[in-house]
């Protein structure tokens, strides 16, 4: 059994590590199915910050001494399955462009939480270059979180409620 905080540090290293490669993967699907151009644009511009991201974990992994080894993140699993299902059950346009933001916030949300925790542990551990890392990437995923939600509040909940029915399921 586990009981180190570097063992609990690595385990969530390796969750976050396998979350950004997912996340990579699941970006381009997002980016065609969403409809608003400004939707798409802050898509793909996280894309890119997410190949830099996980770039960050290798480094951090490699910092540590540790080979950069992913672990199943079944939280994350559920949030890309999420943003699956909205573009399966919602036609293109803004409800489905609605469901698409609030799905990429709640992987921001998750993937801040995360990298909160990896801070304040290599923080207390004295990783000050394991924390600049970790740092850059939780202020961009705090920024692509703002994007989002400022866009929600500029149009597209507004759009949205203007409406688009849902495919019949």
């Amino acid at each position: 059994m586990n009981t180190t905080l570097d063992q609990l540090f690595t385990h969530f290293l390796r969750d976050v590590y396998y979350a950004e490669r997912q996340i990579l993967k699941a970006l381009p699907k997002m980016v065609k199915a969403a409809h608003d151009p400004n939707l798409k644009a802050v898509f793909t511009a996280h894309r890119e910050e997410t190949v830099h991201q996980v770039h960050r974990l290798e480094q951090v992994f490699e910092k540590l001494g540790k080979p950069a080894k992913a672990i199943p993140c079944e939280a994350i699993k559920g949030l890309l399955e999420e943003g699956e299902e909205i573009i399966e059950t919602f036609e293109a346009g803004p409800v489905r462009d609605a469901g698409l933001l609030a799905c990429g916030q709640a992987v921001e949300h998750y993937e801040i939480a995360r990298y909160g925790a990896l801070i304040a542990w290599a923080k207390a551990d004295g990783h000050a270059e394991v924390t600049a890392l970790l740092q850059e990437t939780l202020d961009e995923e705090k920024h692509a979180d703002k994007l989002l939600n400022d866009l929600a509040l500029k149009s597209i909940a507004r759009d949205a409620a203007k409406g688009v029915s849902a495919k019949a399921a």
